[in-house]
C-alpha cells in the first residue's frame, strides 16, 4: 500500500486542491508526504491568475507554510525544491518520484489553458504518460477552502484482462486500509453502442454478434462473481454488476448515482501522448466526472482499450 505521496506544488490554491486527499490518505495510510516545486525555465509571471513561484527561496518557505498548516504533527512531511531551472516540469515531477521511492503522485488536475484544458491539464496529462507510479488527480472544487477527501465507496473497472487485475489487488488493499466499499463494475457493449471494426461485423452478421454480447454478458458475470467471492474472503466489502452499453457513460452514471469517492482506472502509461490518449476510456472518463480518479499502471503486454 502506499507509503510515500508525493505532492506537487505550484504556490497556487488551484493546485492546493491536491491536499484534502494528500491529507486523509496520509493519515489512513501512515504514509510519509514530500511536498515538492519544480522551478521552470522561463516562467510565466502569474500561474491561475497568481504570482508564479519562481524564486527557491521562497519556494522553500511556500512548503514549509504549507506543511505547518495542513498536516498534522504525527504525519511526516519532507519538502524539497528542485532549484535547478527545467524546460519540462512534468518529466522532472515523475523523476522525482522515481528517485524518492515515493509509491503514489496526488495532484490537482489544471493547466495554464483553463481549469480543465486538455482533459487532465498540460503537467498532469504529461505525468500519467512519463511516469510508472500511481497518480491520484484531484478536481479542484468551485468553494474555497476546499472540501474534505473521504474514501467510503471506491469503483474498479474491469474488463477480464489478468493484468488490469493488479489495480482490482491495489483497490481492495485500499479499501481496506479505509473501510470502504468496493465496488466493481465491468461493462459489455450492446449492439447499438458497438464502434470500429466490431460495429462493422454487427451490420454484417447482427445475430451472432448478439449472441456474442449475451455470452460475454454471461462470461462477464461469473468472473466479478469469483473476483467478489475472493475479496470477501479477504475481508473487504466488495460488490460486483455488470453493465450493458457505453463504458464512458455507465462509469460516469454509476460514480454519480452510488455517490462514489474514488474512481480506479487502469493505464499502460505509453509516453507517446497520442497513442495514450486517443481512443482511451480513461481520458474521456476524466473528462467527464469531478470524482477524483486513482489512475495505476498496467504492466502487460496488452494494448490500451
Amino acid at each position: 500500500m502506499f507509503k510515500h505521496l508525493l505532492i506537487p506544488l505550484d504556490g497556487s490554491r488551484l493546485a492546493e486542491a491536491a491536499l484534502p486527499a494528500a491529507l486523509f490518505l496520509a493519515a489512513a495510510l501512515d504514509a510519509k508526504v514530500t511536498l515538492i516545486h519544480v522551478i521552470e525555465h522561463d516562467p510565466p509571471q502569474e500561474i491561475h491568475g497568481e504570482r508564479h513561484l519562481s524564486d527557491p527561496e521562497e519556494a522553500l518557505q511556500y512548503l514549509d507554510e504549507v506543511a505547518a498548516r495542513v498536516f498534522r504533527s504525527g504525519t511526516e512531511v519532507a519538502r524539497h525544491v528542485h532549484g535547478n531551472k527545467v524546460r519540462n516540469v512534468a518529466r522532472s515531477i515523475a523523476e522525482h518520484g522515481e528517485e524518492f521511492g515515493s509509491d503514489l503522485i496526488v495532484m490537482c488536475t489544471h493547466g495554464r489553458g483553463g481549469l480543465r484544458a486538455w482533459i487532465f491539464g498540460r503537467i498532469a496529462q504529461q505525468v500519467v504518460g512519463l511516469g510508472s507510479i500511481p497518480l491520484l488527480l484531484v478536481q479542484p472544487a468551485g468553494s474555497d477552502p476546499q472540501p474534505a477527501f473521504c474514501c467510503r465507496r471506491l469503483l474498479v473497472t474491469l474488463d477480464g484482462n489478468p493484468d488490469h487485475e493488479q489495480g482490482l489487488n491495489l483497490a481492495a488493499s485500499l479499501a481496506k486500509a479505509c473501510k470502504a466499499e468496493l465496488q466493481m463494475v465491468m461493462v459489455v457493449p450492446d449492439y447499438k453502442t458497438l464502434s470500429g471494426e466490431d460495429a462493422v461485423t454487427a451490420k454484417i452478421l447482427p445475430r451472432a454478434t448478439i449472441a456474442l454480447l449475451e455470452l460475454a454478458q454471461g462470461e462477464a458475470e461469473e468472473y466479478l462473481r469469483r473476483q467478489a467471492t475472493r475479496l470477501q474472503a479477504a475481508g473487504v466489502e466488495a460488490m460486483a454488476e455488470v453493465h450493458r452499453g457505453d463504458p464512458v457513460t455507465t462509469i460516469v452514471n454509476i460514480a454519480k448515482s452510488k455517490d462514489i469517492d474514488l474512481i480506479l482506472l487502469a493505464t499502460h502509461g505509453k509516453t507517446g501522448m497520442d497513442a495514450f490518449w486517443s481512443g482511451s476510456v480513461t481520458p474521456i472518463v476524466a473528462s467527464r466526472t469531478l470524482v477524483p480518479i486513482l489512475l495505476f499502471p498496467v504492466h502487460g503486454k496488452v494494448e490500451e482499450s
